[in-house]
């Protein structure tokens, strides 16, 4: 199996790589349509094509569908939990034998350093992990009855699942929608984002290649509109995992209200960073530079919006200009602190928040235009960017910018930090930096938003369920809550005499 460094070296040499699939997986395998249409998959780094990869139909989606359906009903319904479960192992591990290779593709598709892309392979092995544990454990329960009466509940799969993968996180959204839904019994039909089609792909064959039977998992790849569109509108399709934008999101809702089907919805958000005077300024720096520029801000959960006490406004936001400024830029490949984003189309959607924002007088404390790769002068890539002062009802405090900006809200105490925090549509995760731990817990139970993470910015692992309030949308993935969204429970009654 090639190595990082052999990987590294051939996209550099031929400008691809031979390891990439073309084709769904569908029924076990790969397999090219009969219409023969691909679409171009581009290397943000560099602003150029590195590899084609099918554009699927409506009848693709179909067959993908049909086959899971086949196989849920057959196959994978019934199979003993622990055979599951050692299938869900036995993936793990085989993603991490894989490693390599998935983080490189995961690097170039996306455009995220290297060394994200790593750790996200690395978080998606741990998610099969745990879930493979989980599918012996999912009981129900009894009920306390009259003594001649015995109740019991148990957790059935829902069938067959849909899935619609953001390009943000390919690899580790795919992984906490699959894992979970294939532990309570699923099956799955994937539509990854087409701008980074690739590791949903190569993971769907990891799977096949650890003993999950065929058509369990199919992934057809294309645009939105011609197989994202026809999957959640599908009548063959139970339930719908979607992570995207709020109007695509009302989309899939509005799809899914014709058969009634299940959803799960996270919709993004425009999460504060509560930073309080009494703080650990180092542990607080460190996390408010993680939270927004990890992923070049292109992270739902993203701490877009720093909340900060007036007393150490302008100390804080003066060392945090001067750690952004020596953040190094460069080709995800180059292991960089900062990569470029995903492609032009979003590129030309963050200046324009920022060209609106310098029209309004916008207190612009570093960044704020588009670049380029210092070593090629190729690639998408934005300035990482502060702006300071934002009133609370500007765009820039209100919209998610989905790149790396920091918008910086200037609070009296904790008080008003409170409401700057809660004055939002979104409501996916907050960030608490305090001493204080009554005051940090009183904070938490008070800010609106589906997880709170406090002295650490993306706390907690795959043990712990996340989601949204407001219009980050609705339902829990992680943990077992995740688990749970892909059963159905049923209630049994019996009179026994």
């Amino acid at each position: 199996m090639a190595s990082q460094q052999d990987l590294i070296a051939e996209y550099e040499k031929t400008g691809t790589l031979s390891a990439l699939p073309l084709g769904h997986f569908i029924d076990g395998a790969f397999s090219q349509p009969s219409h023969n249409r691909t679409m171009e998959s581009f290397d943000p780094g560099k602003g150029t094509a590195f590899a084609r990869f099918t554009a699927g139909t409506s009848e693709d989606v179909d067959a993908a569908v049909l086959s899971s359906r086949k196989a849920f009903e057959t196959v994978w319904r019934d199979m003993a939990p622990i055979e599951r479960a050692r299938i869900l192992q036995k993936t793990a591990e085989l993603i991490l034998t894989n490693l390599d290779l998935l983080a490189v593709v995961e690097s170039l598709d996306s455009g995220k350093p290297l060394q994200e892309a790593i750790g996200d392979v690395r978080g998606a092995a741990r998610t099969f992990e745990y879930y493979a544990g989980a599918c012996d454990k999912l009981q129900g329960d009894s009920f306390p009855l009259a003594g001649d009466y015995i109740g019991y509940s148990i957790h059935e799969p829902v069938g067959v699942t849909a899935h619609i993968i953001p390009w943000n996180f390919p690899i580790s959204t795919a992984a906490r929608g699959f894992a979970p839904a294939l532990a309570a019994g699923c099956t799955v039909v994937a539509k990854p984002a087409e701008q980074t089609p690739f590791t949903a792909l190569l993971l769907a064959k990891i799977l096949s290649d650890a003993g999950l039977p065929d058509g369990v998992c199919n992934v057809v790849t294309g645009t939105g509109a011609e197989t994202g569109a026809p999957l959640t509108q599908h009548q063959g399709v139970d339930h719908i995992t979607f992570t995207g934008s709020v109007q695509t999101g009302k989309s899939v809702m509005k799809a899914a209200a014709d058969d009634v089907t299940r959803v799960v919805l996270e919709l993004g958000g425009k999460s504060p960073v509560v930073v309080l005077a009494d703080c650990d300024k180092e542990q607080a720096l460190n996390g408010v530079m993680g939270a927004i520029f990890e992923n070049a801000g292109q992270i739902c959960s993203a701490g877009s919006r720093l909340v900060i006490e007036k007393s150490i406004h302008e100390e804080f936001v003066s060392e945090l200009v001067k750690r952004t400024k020596a953040l190094k830029i460069g080709h995800g490949l180059s292991q960089p602190e900062l990569g470029p984003v995903n492609s032009a189309e979003h590129l030309e959607k963050i200046a324009g928040f920022i060209d609106r924002a310098k029209d309004r007088g916008a207190r612009i404390a570093f960044g704020g235009n588009v670049t380029t790769d210092p070593a090629t002068g190729k690639g998408w890539f934005f300035e990482p960017t502060i702006v300071d002062a934002v009133p609370a009802k500007d765009e820039l405090a209100q919209e998610e910018i989905f790149g790396p900006v920091l918008t910086v809200q200037v609070a009296d105490d904790a008080d008003q930090a409170l409401e700057l925090a809660n004055d939002c549509q979104y409501g996916l995760v907050a960030g608490i930096y305090t001493s204080n731990f009554a005051k940090a817990h009183q904070l938490a139970r008070k800010i609106d938003a589906g997880q709170i993470y406090i002295n650490e910015y993306f706390a907690g692992g795959i043990e712990v369920p996340f989601g949204g309030n407001k219009k980050s949308g609705f339902g829990r993935e992680k943990g077992i809550e995740g688990l749970k969204s892909y059963c159905k429970t049923k209630s049994i009654a019996a009179k026994i005499s």
